[in-house]
This record gives structure tokens, C-alpha cells and sequence, in this order.
């Protein structure tokens, strides 16, 4: 079987002439979708609090909820990714996501909003398709920042959705419609967004830059990343096996339990926080945490153009010093969050504890492609799941401790373990090697290709 690699090697932002870069816009359009979705509730619940009663454990219940199941969903997603391709897995993320996103809407108990919320936290999977196809799109001299920048840009529905969704009550409040009520018809907007993003994604992507996996397969191609048989073998779930018994991987999944879960907990629980806390409206507390989220449309990113930067000069070895840099200073950040009693200091210490925590997510899915180039989804997979693991075990702490402040500061001291924990990884001499060869090879082709050249290597 003949085996092919035609990674892009720059990131031509205001192009999509070519699939590397088709992939990489509609990648991030996608998740931040699906984000956008994924948390479209959560600035609601002042709202929704008061219109089905909920206590205070209801409301810890419904914040686990929304991110619970994305743990499972982000494991089985990575093989599908590995067995179906990128495409057919994200349409299909779209179109079935958007009914539960549509259907809360018609929740009228506790009990079926729950429900609801939790097959809502299904499409929070999106994110490893989005990793998954910017890593076999994108050469090794640019997937960290290929990577970091999709994700950022997508999380930043998370961001959108805190100030949107008040935003778009609130025009519906100015026409007559009843918050009761408008909480419900805004819901439609999210689910709608979805769909016009799968048809976007069916008609406009593929697969790898060489075609999509299941054509490649019958032409008997095998989709490489440096060396044959890298990506597109049809076995997802060996691949999947493979990467469990790695133990990087599970040092990178804590660390994104330490980075992305606390964000996914900010962005379940800040604002009705400050609502209640400190007094803000429904708007302020959603424009204070949409602030927050804001930051991952250039925050992770730095976190992986710092992270190809430092490979250029120290390998590998530089990637992980970074992401335990970015770790600590995550979790120092978040115990100066913790203790803040103001809320314009709560929300100057919540803006330098994000900028942290969207780096060290960026940088971590900087490290992600090179740990098991043969078991890519599963790898993906499992880290993405660390995430969500991460943000359900704050929400049982917070359940557990009944505050905020106290959870926070619990909170703080886990991500310094977690810069402890992501400071013993290490690589082989041969794998260093390896993929220094390839960071080399990616870097004299780039500096080969006229102006212009990425359209040359789609």
C-alpha cells in the first residue's frame, strides 16, 4: 500500500483555497457551535432557577450533568474519528446534537430539563474532531498553533453564549416576550446554528488533505503523518487500546482535567455566581464571564505558538516545560481568584486566571500529536475526556463544599499537582529523534515554498 503526506506547512488565515485550510475554518466554526450550544443554558439559570424552583444541589446536579456524559462521548468520539474520518463525524455531532439543543425548550420539570442538559453535553465532543482534523491536516512546524488556534476560536462560543443568550432574551423581553418564556424561544437560535454547520461542513471539508478516508482506503492509500500507516486504518479501537496503555496520555489528561475542566466549571457556574454574590444583573454576570471566555480567541492559541516556537530550539522536552510553566501559573492565579471580595477584583483575578488556563489547553494540545502519531483519536479522546472528568469533579466538590470561594480554592492546589504530575513526562531518545526529523523536514519545506506555495501542497 502506498503511503502519502501532504501536510500543510504554514497557516494561510485568510485562505481557503486550499482543504488544509477549509478543515481549519470550519473546524473551529464548528466546535464554537457547538460550544455556543453546549453552554447556551448556563447564563439562563437566574432565569430558569426561579421558573422550576431549583435549589441549590439541583443546580450543582444540572452543571454535572451538562459536562458527565461528554466524558464518554469524547472517548467513543476519537475512534470514530480514527474508523469514519473527521467529516462524517462531525455532521453527524451536528445534526443529532441540535435536537436535544431545540428540545430543552419543551422542558416542563426539573426532571426533563436534566435530561435534556445532559444529552446537550454530548456535542462537547466536538472538540476532539476539531484536534483530530487540524493534526492530520496541518505539518509538525504548525499543528501546535493549527491546534490551539481552533480550539481557542471555538471556545469562544462559550464565551459568546454568556453574552449572547441574555442579549437575545432581552430582545425578545423588548418585544413582549415573557423571560418564562424567551428562555425557551432562544434556545431555537443554537440548535439552528448547528444544523447550517453540518451542511456546511458535508459540502465544504474532507477527510485529510488527500482525499476523505473511506475513497483513500479503496484506492488502497494509506493517510500518513511522517510514516505509513499513521492515520486512517480502519481498526479505531485498536488504535484506542493503544493509546490507553500510554501513560502519557493520562498525565496529559489530568492536566487538561486541571485546565479545560475548570473552564468548562467557570463557564457552568460564574455567572449566577456573580448574580448572587456580588449583586450583578443578569446581563453584568454575563458580560463578566463572556469576558472570561473571550479569552480563547487569542489565549490558547499563544499557549500552542508558544509551544511550536519552543520546539524549534529544545524539541519536545521545551513543549512540556512550557505547559508546567503555564500549569503553575494557573493554579496560583486560581487561589488568588479564591480569595477575592470585590467583585471588579473577582473579575481582574478570573481574567489572569483564564489567560493561564486557555494557554496551558493550548499547550497541551500542542504535546498531543506527537505522543502516539498511530493512536491519534484515542489519544485525543482520552485527553479531551480528562477535561470533562476535571470539570464533573468540581462539580461534585462544589456540591460537596456549597461554595464557590472554598471550591476554587481546593481547586487551586489540584492544578499545581497537575504541573507536578505533567513535569515527569518524557520522551525516548529514538521518539525525540523521530520527531525532530520531521519538525526539520517541515521547516526546510516550508522554506522551500514560493510565496503563496500552500496552495502548491493541498
Amino acid at each position: 500500500m502506498a503511503a502519502v503526506t501532504r501536510k500543510a506547512t504554514r497557516i494561510d488565515l485568510f485562505s481557503v483555497a486550499t482543504p488544509q485550510m477549509r478543515a481549519f475554518h470550519l473546524a473551529w466554526l464548528a466546535f464554537f457551535v457547538c460550544f455556543f450550544a453546549w453552554f447556551a443554558v448556563a447564563p439562563l439559570m437566574p432565569v430558569i432557577k426561579g421558573v422550576f424552583g431549583l435549589s441549590r444541589d439541583q443546580i450543582a446536579d444540572i452543571g454535572i450533568a451538562s459536562v458527565g456524559i461528554t466524558i464518554f462521548a469524547r472517548l467513543a468520539i476519537g475512534p470514530l474519528c480514527d474508523r469514519f474520518g473527521p467529516r462524517k463525524t462531525y455532521v453527524a455531532l451536528l445534526a443529532l446534537g441540535s435536537v436535544p439543543v431545540m428540545g430543552i425548550a419543551f422542558a416542563t420539570s426539573y426532571q426533563a430539563f436534566l435530561v435534556f442538559r445532559l444529552a446537550i453535553g454530548a456535542i462537547g465532543a466536538s472538540f476532539v474532531i476539531t484536534q483530530f482534523h487540524t493534526s492530520v491536516m496541518f505539518a509538525p512546524n504548525v499543528v501546535g498553533t493549527a491546534n490551539a488556534t481552533v480550539g481557542g476560536w471555538g471556545n469562544a462560543g462559550g464565551g459568546a453564549t454568556q453574552t449572547m443568550m441574555p442579549l437575545i432574551v432581552a430582545a425578545l423581553a423588548s418585544l413582549g416576550v415573557a423571560q418564562a418564556f424567551g428562555w425557551r424561544l432562544a434556545m431555537v437560535v443554537p440548535g439552528l446554528l448547528m444544523l447550517v454547520v453540518a451542511v456546511l461542513y458535508w459540502r465544504y471539508t474532507q477527510d485529510a488533505p488527500e482525499g476523505n478516508f473511506s475513497d483513500l482506503r479503496a484506492r488502497g492509500i494509506v493517510i500518513a503523518s511522517g510514516k505509513p500507516g499513521a492515520y486512517g486504518k480502519a481498526g479505531g479501537w485498536a488504535a484506542f487500546r493503544q493509546a490507553m496503555v500510554n501513560y502519557r496520555v493520562w498525565l496529559l489528561a489530568l492536566a487538561y482535567a486541571g485546565s479545560f475542566g475548570l473552564e468548562l466549571f467557570i463557564h457552568a457556574q460564574a455567572a449566577i455566581f456573580f448574580h448572587d454574590r456580588y449583586q450583578l444583573t443578569l446581563t453584568g454576570a454575563g458580560l463578566a464571564v463572556g469576558a472570561f471566555g473571550g479569552l480563547a480567541l487569542f489565549a490558547r492559541a499563544l499557549g500552542g505558538i508558544g509551544s511550536d516556537r519552543i520546539a524549534r530550539c529544545f524539541g519536545l522536552g521545551g513543549r512540556t516545560v512550557l505547559l508546567v510553566t503555564l500549569l503553575a501559573g494557573e493554579g496560583v492565579m486560581l487561589l488568588v481568584f479564591s480569595g477575592t471580595a470585590m467583585a471588579g477584583q473577582a473579575i481582574a483575578a478570573m481574567m489572569l486566571f483564564g489567560l493561564f488556563t486557555h494557554m496551558s489547553c493550548g499547550a497541551i494540545y500542542a504535546v498531543v500529536p506527537f505522543v502516539d502519531r498511530a493512536a491519534l483519536g484515542g489519544v485525543a479522546g482520552i485527553v479531551g475526556a480528562g477535561g470533562n472528568v476535571g470539570a464533573v469533579a468540581a462539580g461534585f466538590l462544589f456540591k460537596y463544599l456549597g461554595s464557590v470561594p472554598q471550591t476554587l480554592y481546593v481547586l487551586g492546589w489540584c492544578v499545581l499537582g497537575c504541573a507536578v504530575g505533567a513535569a515527569t513526562i518524557r520522551f525516548s531518545p529514538g521518539h525525540r529523534a523521530a520527531e525532530r526529523a520531521l519538525l526539520d523536514a517541515a521547516l526546510a519545506e516550508r522554506e522551500a515554498m514560493p510565496p503563496g506555495g500552500a496552495a502548491q501542497a493541498a
